[in-house]
């Protein structure tokens, strides 16, 4: 079984892009506010949390499972392309993966826009099982993100 792999999802919001662009900018204020059955808290370490070399440390929501904090470190940012990329660099989920890379990017269409998640990851063992959990978390944050932007 191979110990590398890629999972990625699209999901097609009702939101304008520059929108949803900057909600996640601003995820550190947003994502526990809005998606609070899914972030307890997102804490700007370093940097101002919307640029490359910003770190971030995201509390999951109780009940989340396995995995309950995550630091993360913006690698890439493309105001333009509205795409961002981060690394995993520290807590819980280190102990399941030696890495762990996500991209996220947000492309126009005519009526709303698709978000677009991918990561790239090396677990820490062959027992450890695909993140397809976190795929999923992906997917619901955005629904919930679109669901909140389209009542404000």
């Amino acid at each position: 079984m191979a110990t590398t792999g890629k999972l990625d999802v699209e999901v097609k919001v009702k939101s304008e892009a520059d929108k949803f662009w900057n909600t996640i900018l601003d995820s550190a204020t947003i994502f526990p506010k809005v998606c609070s059955d899914l972030y307890k808290e997102v804490e700007v370490l370093e940097g101002d949390g919307r640029s490359v070399g910003s770190v971030r440390l995201v509390h999951f929501a109780e009940g989340s499972p396995i995995v309950k904090s995550a630091k993360e470190k913006i690698e890439e940012l493309d105001e333009a392309k509205k795409k961002v990329a981060y690394s995993v660099i520290d807590g819980d989920m280190m102990k399941y993966y030696k890495t762990f890379k996500a991209t996220l990017e947000v492309i126009p269409e005519a009526e709303g826009s698709i978000v677009k998640w991918m990561c790239e990851y090396e677990k820490a063992s062959d027992e450890v099982p695909d993140p397809s959990m976190i795929r999923d978390f992906a997917a619901k944050n955005f629904q919930e993100i679109d669901a909140y932007l389209l009542k404000a």
